[in-house]
């Protein structure tokens, strides 16, 4: 079995997003169970997911673009509190090659064209590796546009999204629009804050796009080989 688990939002697009991820993820993988869970907010949560699966084995795969307390705490305690012996964690999605090329997808669909400047928005995270996932998100960007790609928080770190913007924008001189380019998954109270920052574009959250499903079949690969090697 594929447990995806979400972080979770009050947002019902946000669990809307989810549920079509783990869809994609389901066509993908025909004949093989895939369940939803939530790390907080909402409900059901890993335990209670494991709990009902006790003799079956699971791999595990957070839907977390950064591998912060959630992934790397919250996570591994719940499958723990379950009791669950045939379960086994998989990788974070962290600035995979084919999310950077969704975050791309994204921004054109919003109207982003050569010249703008852009800035890369990101839920925040008070764990540092977790920062660092971001900025090595950032420079992929970067690369693949060409240009250099600012770094704004939606939560928890510096500088906000609203205060990035406006730092490209005071050193941008000559009025180049700015794009904010959404580092979150699914729609919720994030995506909502990046379209109050005063930029110019707002590109949508990466969502239940086909190369993020192909990441989620790559790590639940990647970790059942690991699960029936044992």
């Amino acid at each position: 079995m594929l447990l995806l688990v979400a972080h979770g939002t009050r947002d019902p697009a946000g669990a809307l997003a989810t549920e079509a991820l783990a869809e994609r993820v389901r066509a993908a993988l025909p004949g093989e169970r895939v369940r939803v869970a939530y790390a907080d907010v909402r409900s059901p949560s890993v335990t209670d997911v494991l709990l009902r699966h006790r003799g079956e084995p699971v791999v595990v795969v957070p839907a977390f673009l950064a591998a912060g307390y959630h992934v790397r705490v919250d996570i591994p305690a719940q499958i723990e509190a379950s009791g669950h012996r045939h379960a086994v964690l998989a990788e974070a999605f962290g600035p995979a090659p084919e999310l950077v090329a969704v975050v791309i997808e994204r921004l054109r669909e919003s109207g982003y064209r050569g010249g703008d400047r852009v800035v890369l928005a990101a839920a925040g995270s008070s764990d540092p590796r977790a920062l660092v996932d971001v900025h090595d998100a950032a420079y992929a960007l970067g690369v693949r546009l060409g240009a250099p790609v600012r770094i704004g928080y939606a939560a928890t770190a510096t500088p906000s999204v609203a205060d990035a913007v406006a730092g490209v924008r005071a050193a941008s001189p000559g009025g180049a629009r700015i794009a904010v380019a959404s580092w979150l998954l699914a729609p919720g109270l994030f995506q909502r804050r990046l379209d109050t920052a005063g930029a110019d574009l707002v590109a949508d959250p990466l969502g239940a796009h086909r190369r993020v499903a192909d990441l989620v079949v790559r790590r639940y690969t990647e970790a059942h080989r690991v699960l029936t090697a044992a």
